[in-house]
């Protein structure tokens, strides 16, 4: 039982810290296209001048930062779920 909680937290540091390899992009901003990409999300922003400017007067920031939210939840529902399958 402590195995299998040691090999959950260890994938999970894992999970969370990566490798730091150039591939596991977090985000690029890229100035000549006039875009923001969150890579963890596959979402984009367009406008990022706007972004990082005004982001919270245009609503564009909420709107990466709810996108961030939302994957979080699903990540820790996930997260639980494989702890409730472990667990049984």
């Amino acid at each position: 039982m402590q195995q299998k909680q040691d090999a959950a937290v260890a994938s999970e540091r894992k999970s969370s810290i990566g490798s730091g390899d150039r591939n596991e992009r977090i985000r690029t901003y890229n100035f000549p296209n006039d875009r923001l990409t969150d890579h963890r999300l596959g979402h984009t922003v367009f406008g990022m001048q706007e972004v990082l400017t005004s982001g919270v007067a245009s609503g564009q920031l909420d709107e990466i930062i709810d996108a961030l939210a939302m994957s979080e939840q699903e990540r820790a529902m996930e997260q639980m779920m494989e702890q409730q399958q472990l667990d049984f």
